[in-house]
């Protein structure tokens, strides 16, 4: 009767070796092609930095952060700006035409105669920011968070549709 029961126990014990030994090398296997190909984060930081006129268009600037930066008459057409911070920056005139900004944050942002023309600013977070002047035509802001106060100037300016997503400015913005 032992031998039956060593025999049992000596099975499952070489079963869960087995086992155990096949996890271990599957998580070796992932954990090894994450990390021996893995590419640098390409998100920069601009924090404070005077980029007023600096050309950046066409770039992918993805996670990118500009936390109080001047780019002041900078040229960010055709950017990929998605998820960037721009706390406090201060865009006055800057071109963001073209550009996605999905999901950024623009909190107190100061862009008034700033160029939105056709960008794309849905999820952005822009309470108090500051568009006055500014052009916003055929911007897509689905599912901003936008200060009631703020919005209400932007839908005086707020026309067109934006070629992308196809969405129009005023229904984006909730405009009467």
């Amino acid at each position: 009767m032992n031998f039956r029961k060593n025999k049992q126990i000596s099975t499952i014990l070489i079963g869960f070796v087995f086992s155990t030994l096949i996890y271990i090398a599957a998580i070796g296997a992932i954990a090894g092609s994450t990390f021996i190909n893995a590419s640098p984060a390409l998100a920069e930081n601009f924090d404070k930095q005077n980029l007023a006129g600096k050309d950046l268009s066409g770039r992918d600037l993805k996670d990118s952060s500009f936390n109080a930066s001047n780019i002041r008459q900078a040229n960010l057409s055709n950017t990929d700006l998605r998820g960037v911070v721009l706390f406090g920056a201060h865009a006055e005139r800057a071109n963001f035409e073209g550009a996605n900004l999905s999901y950024a944050t623009l909190d107190n942002i100061h862009a008034q105669k700033a160029n939105f023309t056709n960008a794309i600013l849905e999820g952005a977070f822009m309470y108090n920011a500051q568009f006055q002047g500014a052009t916003i035509d055929g911007a897509d802001f689905t599912d901003a968070f936008i200060s009631y106060d703020e919005e209400k100037i932007i839908c005086d300016l707020a026309k067109g549709t934006n070629p992308v997503t196809g969405n129009d400015t005023r229904d984006t913005l909730y405009c009467d």
